[in-house]
């Protein structure tokens, strides 16, 4: 299907569908606000980052593996394709085990990024994977296995103990209030895919109402964020369902419509589904992010959809950078069927080998050229770039 023909019938939709505007949320910023920022914005490309020798957010962030010379190098090989984000994700029991070394951990990291002239998006909570996290050292990876050590925030125990918001509530206004007025931060991400209920992983694990039990917290994490009167927008992205119109979204996608002062979200099919995604969360008229695509097998690449993104202005963020613990370069379906024995014949996602090769020359090539048509050339500072980098120490 043409883009023309594709546009017309998004907007087809669009007219035929009963809309119900979506009601605009305490301290949520309007539209013209969030435009107002997102034009004082570079073309955002970046991924979902995190470092190639953690396998999940707590072995990330954590004082005994927490390293930021790997860190350093691997956002060095980012700056020198044109990126200038990357989503991020936290953890609520790293703030419970030590508030002040995870604060300064996150200043490390920042300051980091900073100097590689990126600017991350903050996820604070995730609904996907493991629903049972827990500190320490974490176990290493299910050989042929995709994100076999990912883990939910917050998780099953927490999730179901409403005695337990006090300390997640801590956790927010804690974080986002220690970075409320800091320039280094891009957004806040507050809840990954929330009603995601793993249905290819550990879906028999979670609880049979996890939905309702995340309706219930949602806004009310949206309030507290809010309370810590953040400079940066908020978000929460969509990833599944009918988005024709407001009426059509599912009560969670409500919440996160009614609250997000840019609206964001996840898709890995085709680059004409992609664009119909757009096509129908523009009726919102604020700015869109991508925070999760590029699933080459699934067929949404960079050869696609990043083209598309800038002609949209769509901030991008594809799902991984540097081949590592988290194994996401293998499929989904490596859940029921690891790849043992032999690998895919193509990556699922990320771009770089754990040295700074990249995975396929042409679509660093890519990212390169489009993102100085946007933004000008990158700024290195004089680290390696991909192809041509020093193993991390």
């Amino acid at each position: 299907m043409n883009n023309r023909l594709l546009r017309w019938l998004s907007m087809a939709l669009l007219g035929a569908a009963a809309s119900t505007a979506p009601a605009q949320a305490p301290g949520q910023w309007s539209a013209a606000q969030a435009n107002a920022w997102y034009a004082r914005q570079p073309w955002l490309v970046g991924s979902d980052y995190i470092p190639s020798d953690a396998i999940n957010q707590l072995e990330m962030w954590q004082a005994a593996t927490f390293d930021p010379s790997r860190i350093d190098i691997e956002l060095g090989w980012a700056q020198a394709m044109g990126m200038n984000t990357m989503r991020v994700f936290l953890h609520d029991l790293l703030w419970q085990q030590d508030q002040a070394g995870f604060q300064h951990r996150m200043g490390v990291f920042l300051s980091i990024a900073a100097t590689h002239r990126i600017r991350p998006v903050f996820v604070l909570f995730d609904s996907c994977w493991d629903p049972y996290p827990h500190l320490g050292p974490q176990h290493p990876p299910i050989p042929g296995v995709h994100n076999s050590g990912w883990v939910q925030s917050p998780g099953r125990a927490a999730l179901e103990d409403s005695a337990q918001d006090a300390r997640l509530r801590a956790y927010v206004e804690g974080v986002i209030g220690a970075f409320a007025n800091d320039p280094r931060v891009l957004a806040w991400d507050l809840w990954n895919e929330p009603d995601n209920e793993n249905s290819g992983s550990y879906h028999a694990e979670e609880p049979a109402n996890k939905v309702a039990l995340v309706q219930r917290l949602l806004p009310r994490v949206f309030t507290w964020a809010r309370a810590a009167h953040p400079t940066q927008p908020l978000t929460s992205g969509l990833w599944q369902g009918d988005w024709t119109s407001f009426s059509t979204l599912t009560p969670v996608q409500r919440i996160q419509i009614e609250n997000s002062d840019i609206v964001s979200f996840h898709n890995y099919s085709w680059p004409e589904d992609w664009l119909a995604s757009v096509r129908l969360l523009q009726q919102y008229h604020r700015p869109i992010f991508c925070t999760e695509y590029m699933a080459r097998g699934e067929g949404s690449t960079f050869d696609t959809i990043l083209p598309l993104a800038k002609e949209l202005r769509v901030a991008a963020i594809n799902w991984g950078f540097v081949q590592g613990k988290t194994q996401t370069w293998l499929p989904w379906n490596s859940w029921q069927r690891p790849y043992v024995l032999m690998q895919p014949d193509v990556w699922h996602h990320d771009i770089l080998y754990p040295g700074g090769k990249p995975y396929r020359q042409a679509e660093v090539d890519l990212i390169r050229r489009l993102t100085t048509e946007a933004n000008g050339a990158p700024q290195t500072s004089g680290r390696a770039v991909p192809g041509r980098a020093r193993t991390p120490q």
